[in-house]
């Protein structure tokens, strides 16, 4: 009985994995795992480099709005970092 409750157990898990990242599931499944997609920051360091770009140069021409952008996107960029952010857009709630 105990094995039978395991195997549900691991069946349910493997099909979380498959919806919540297809990706991963699909590279465990062949034996070769890429990182879970909340480990996965490309994004987020072109997002920093960007935003440090646009930092600097308006720091060199000195340009306050430049400045500021900067430093938004740099914010944005941080959140970007955050493995347990929330996915998706979120419906508002209907009363």
């Amino acid at each position: 009985m105990a094995a039978q409750f395991d195997d549900e157990r691991l069946i349910a898990l493997a099909a979380r994995f498959e919806r919540d990242d297809p990706r991963f599931a699909r590279a465990m499944s062949t034996g070769r795992p890429s990182r879970p997609r909340e480990y996965r920051r490309t994004g987020a360091w072109w997002a920093l480099a960007v935003a440090l770009a646009v930092l600097i140069t308006g720091m060199i021409i000195p340009d306050g709005l430049l400045i500021a952008t900067g430093l938004v996107l740099a914010g944005m960029a941080g959140q970007l970092f955050d493995p347990h952010r929330p996915r998706g857009r979120r419906r508002p709630h209907r009363r």
